[in-house]
Order: structure tokens, then C-alpha cells, then sequence
């Protein structure tokens, strides 16, 4: 399946869940994905609950469920590799405004980057 453009062409919403080091759990609403070149996923963040419990357990899990009738969609289990602060690539790759200025904003804002682990369909357990 190519996953560019699958989160390109399809609505729906995503979820990503992280924990900390003790194990307590956080879940948050996040957009798709940006896929890069090397496909990894990258996720823009800002420094909240998901991003400070990746600063102690790089796993994470995303969830997206397709818009529609039914349960459809995909889970990718993660591990961050690595993140960036306030970088031209991060404001190359937001959806929304290209630079801090133009939302007068101050707060720092992160890209996340994950490899993907394993990847599965929304309800089973796959292949």
C-alpha cells in the first residue's frame, strides 16, 4: 500500500498514544502523518504530554480511522529516531502557515520523527 497517498487521499482522524517511563498512558488527536522521503513518519507537535513522554519511551502508537460506515483504517506501531525544534523542514512540511510569524507565534513547535515498526489494519490482526 503506498501510505503517501493514502493519508494524502483519505479523511478520517488519527490518534497517538504514548506513555512515559513509569507506563502512564496519554492518547492525543493528531493529523496524518508527514511521510518522508526514507519513509519514516513525522509528526508536528508541540511541547505537551505526547512530546515530553517521548523524552523518556520513544514508543508510540498511531491509530487512523477512515471516515465512513464501519471501522476502516490503519495502526503503526512506532519508535522515534529522532526530533527537531522550530527547523525550516518543520515549517516546509505544516499543513497549515509556513513560518511562526505569520501566527504570531511564540511557543516552540517540534517534528517528531518515528521509523515504523509494524503496521496493521484497524480491527484483526492482519497477515
Amino acid at each position: 500500500m503506498d501510505l503517501t497517498s493514502y493519508f494524502e487521499n483519505t479523511k478520517g482522524v488519527g490518534v497517538l498514544a504514548t506513555a512515559d517511563c513509569d507506563g502512564k498512558a496519554n492518547a492525543a488527536v493528531y493529523a496524518r502523518p508527514h511521510i518522508l522521503e526514507d519513509g519514516a513518519y513525522a509528526f508536528i507537535m508541540r511541547d505537551r504530554l505526547t512530546h515530553h513522554n517521548l523524552q523518556s519511551n520513544p514508543h508510540a502508537a498511531y491509530l487512523f480511522v477512515e471516515d465512513g460506515k464501519g471501522y476502516k483504517g490503519r495502526r503503526f506501531f512506532l519508535t522515534k529516531i529522532h526530533e527537531e525544534k522550530n527547523t525550516e523542514r518543520l515549517y516546509s512540511l505544516r499543513r497549515r502557515s509556513s513560518s511562526p510569524e505569520q501566527e504570531n507565534e511564540t511557543e516552540a513547535l517540534f517534528l517528531v520523527i518515528f521509523k515504523v515498526d509494524r503496521e496493521l489494519p484497524l480491527i484483526g490482526a492482519g497477515e
